[in-house]
């Protein structure tokens, strides 16, 4: 993200443009994809419609189930999405130092499976609030190894690919999650204990499949004489090209309105029933799912810069269609797809530009820094947007969002190449 353009000179603010093509493949064909990028998307696949499930019931549990305020389940839902940040570090560096990103990641795929079943015990904020956080603590020790791991099976010229497909796989579970919690929801009588149980055994699923199928070997080979050290991996903050992709992460994730905060806001615009709450992620997830794949392709194509903006636009567009569409037939399916379309361009966009500006010993921790603060960001953008929106209402609240979106989004445009 934001350190390249198509001429190879360092910009500030954007995404690095599309590498050469990977070694010993000729012009006009793509390399197969690793195994391991295959498996993991598989482990996500299953993972996701375990996460899912949870997550496209949470909402409307904690807020009509439980009774909680906006400004209460902004507190729950920025601490669902951003403390996993304080574990990110620790994931991605003990990965490189030991070179064992697979045990990580499957400590993580395996914590947050245990969590699952908790939610049927946990009945008020603070109980509710300790289980999201352990769960978020495995989603944080797993998510830069993975990723790590993904970078380093597939060509530099490739990742932008490789990362598409893993998300692709990724939202495919997101799409399977919101139907069956919604199915699970209509047919069974304790419908929310019902959503959790499954969840609970489909996670456990995914950890088997993680265990028996991605490859356990180290990853990067560690030199005796220098050990990958947690000074070094700080060190990481020294290279241009990384301060600039996790300064831009980080303020472009302080305008990111969560995804719960979007389907509830669409839910009031459109006054859409409870019953059909859970199948707003759907939309989201199915626009997610057709265009991960080829917008990984375009950036590797025309450059990660621009694809990274349109991205941010597509968001930029939900808020205005939030705050304009009234109650338009059209809405909820331009607000979804857009939606959608936003994490397709930014999500392994991202990823896969972090990468380039990382060593390969030190990928996981690098990766990690650029993940922490944007999820860092994002969780003071779920407090801030949820105690504005209780003080001055949810309208307000959206047209501050949209206007900081705006005001990053058009600093970043202006930005020119830096002179090398």
């Amino acid at each position: 993200m934001y350190v390249a353009d198509s001429r190879g000179t360092p910009a500030p603010a954007v995404p690095p443009e599309s590498p050469a093509a990977a070694p010993g493949t000729r012009p006009g064909r793509r390399a197969a994809l690793a195994p391991t990028v295959l498996a993991l998307g598989t482990v996500s696949l299953i993972t996701d419609v375990s996460s899912e499930m949870v997550t496209a019931v949470l909402p409307l549990y904690l807020v009509a189930g439980l009774g909680l305020s906006p400004l209460g389940f902004g507190l729950l839902d920025g601490l669902y999405n951003g403390v996993s940040a304080l574990v990110r570090l620790a994931g991605g560096h003990l990965g490189d130092r030991f070179g064992r990103h697979k045990l990580l990641a499957g400590l993580g795929y395996g914590l947050s499976a245990l969590c699952k079943p908790l939610l049927l015990l946990a009945h008020t904020l603070p109980a509710i609030g300790a289980v999201l956080a352990v769960d978020r603590t495995g989603k944080g020790l797993r998510t830069a190894p993975r990723d790590a791991l993904i970078s380093l099976s597939a060509a530099p010229g490739e990742r932008g690919r490789a990362f598409g497909v893993h998300r692709a796989m990724d939202t495919a579970g997101a799409l399977i999650g919101p139907i069956l919690a919604f199915l699970v929801l209509r047919g069974a009588a304790e419908g929310y204990d019902a959503v959790f149980t499954v969840s609970a055994c489909v996670a456990a699923l995914g950890v088997l499949v993680l265990v028996l199928f991605v490859p356990g070997r180290r990853t990067v080979p560690i030199p005796a004489a220098e050990p990958v050290s947690l000074r070094a991996a700080l060190g990481l903050l020294r290279r241009r090209d990384l301060r600039r992709i996790g300064l831009c992460a980080l303020l472009l994730g302080l305008c990111t309105v969560s995804d719960a905060f979007v389907f509830l806001l669409l839910q009031r615009a459109t006054g859409l029933a409870d019953r059909w709450f859970a199948l707003l992620p759907l939309g989201t997830a199915a626009a997610f799912f057709l265009l991960a794949l080829p917008l990984g392709r375009l950036a590797d194509r025309i450059g990660r810069r621009r694809v990274f903006l349109g991205g941010h636009l597509a968001l930029l567009a939900v808020y205005g269609l939030l705050l304009t569409g009234g109650g338009h037939p059209a809405l909820p399916y331009a607000v979804l797809l857009l939606h959608g379309g936003f994490y397709a361009a930014t999500d392994g966009v991202l990823m896969a530009a972090a990468a380039d500006a990382v060593p390969e010993e030190h990928r996981g921790g690098g990766l990690a820094l650029v993940q922490t603060g944007q999820a860092l960001a994002r969780f003071a953008a779920s407090l801030g947007f949820g105690a504005a929106w209780t003080v001055w209402g949810a309208r307000p609240a959206l047209l501050v969002a949209a206007a900081l979106l705006t005001a990053v989004v058009v600093g970043c445009v202006r930005l020119r190449p830096a002179n090398s």
